[in-house]
């Protein structure tokens, strides 16, 4: 068992180091130890901490102090209990072998070969590869522009962008796009994660995300769902600590640090219902509409480009059948059943027939929220 930063007892299924008394451990002092970055027990989706650790002297005395009388051996794991609270630190070296207690004169070092870099991503999704949506590809640029020479925008930086419209039609992949445009850090986070399970923590991770993302900048941080936490007041009570939340990220998006090349990147399905503060922030309001005649056929073609085995459908013919569908229900709804038909009938291609089955099979049709639920 050990104890976490929320003061609660929880098991972990790792080694770990043992505090002298209640055991006679035999024990001798430790003349060196070797850590590696292990990481964390659980990982919260919008909390990233990469190692980086500037000044390994003092990175030493700042362990010594947390861990000094701990008795561990090679294999052992330590948690970090002030910065990163929870991070395990695993002993990858130790002199002498066997079990050792940490004491004053021991030497901490850092074994560098354990950490392991980022993955690249071998195909960076651009705004060109975005179908359709070209008033905000458009209004975009200025972002962009910003994202590119931060110092000369002062107070004119295009801070908050509001992306609203029907789920599927590409406001995910259009803000990751815009990241990748400048090589800027993109920090997406469901909005629902930012809820905390104690009072006062909610806030904590949105000013958490915040400092992260200067740190990194430029970033483009991408909050979806955004409705779930910032409802108008009169919701409010269903959400308990939402308040909470909500004035948090307001002195975010106020700016009331500078935040300089930082830009968030909100998306709601229901920009109607979000709360008049919240949205009194955002300086533009980009609308994704469902794809047109045109944008459902390239946006089928590019997609198909992927798929395992070759697509001999006619699509002129099923464009017509999928007005009113959005780019994600085209893929999983239309060319992902296609393709799972045609591996059931056992075939080297995906054929008019099978498509023609998956719309078929398609029960219910795809329901729109009003019109002016967009205005």
């Amino acid at each position: 068992m050990i104890q976490t930063y929320l003061d609660k007892w929880v098991p972990v299924k790792v080694k770990h180091s043992k505090r002298e008394g209640g055991e006679n451990f035999n024990a001798r002092p430790a003349r060196m130890i070797k850590l590696a970055p292990a990481g964390f027990p659980i990982r919260e989706l919008h909390r990233n901490y990469p190692i980086n650790i500037e000044k390994e002297d003092l990175f030493e005395l700042y362990a010594k102090e947390q861990w000094i009388g701990s008795i561990v051996k090679i294999g052992d794991y330590l948690f970090d209990q002030r910065v990163i609270p929870d991070f395990a630190f695993q002993i990858k070296s130790a002199l002498p072998t066997g079990n050792v207690k940490i004491v004053e004169n021991t030497i901490i070092k850092l074994d560098w070969s354990e950490v392991k870099s980022a993955p690249e991503v071998s195909h960076k999704t651009l705004l060109n590869d975005v179908v359709g949506h070209s008033n905000v590809k458009r209004k975009c640029k200025i972002v962009i522009k910003y994202l590119e020479e931060p110092e000369t925008f002062g107070d004119w930086a295009p801070k908050n962008v509001l992306f609203y419209g029907t789920p599927g039609t590409g406001k995910t992949m259009t803000a990751r796009a815009l990241a990748n445009e400048v090589n800027a850090t993109f920090m997406m986070v469901r909005a629902t994660d930012l809820v905390g399970e104690y009072v006062g923590d909610g806030s904590k991770r949105i000013h958490e995300l915040y400092s992260r993302a200067l740190e990194t900048a430029p970033t483009v941080i991408f909050i979806d769902e955004l409705d779930a936490i910032a409802l108008d007041r009169s919701f409010q009570h269903v959400r308990g600590d939402v308040s909470e939340v909500v004035n948090a990220l307001l002195s975010e998006l106020d700016g009331i640090k500078t935040n300089q090349g930082i830009v968030t990147v909100a998306a709601t399905n229901n920009p109607i219902q979000l709360d008049h503060a919240i949205r009194s922030r955002f300086e533009e309001e980009l609308e994704f509409k469902l794809p047109n005649k045109v944008e459902r056929k390239k946006i089928m073609e590019n997609a198909s480009k992927s798929l395992p085995i070759q697509l001999k459908a006619d699509l002129d013919a099923f464009v017509k059948k999928t007005k009113g569908f959005s780019g994600r229900d085209l893929k999983e709804k239309v060319l992902k059943a296609g393709l799972y038909k045609a591996i059931l009938d056992e075939s080297n291609s995906i054929s008019d027939k099978h498509i023609e089955e998956a719309l078929s099979e398609i029960k219910t049709s795809i329901s729109h929220p009003p019109k002016e639920m967009f205005r």
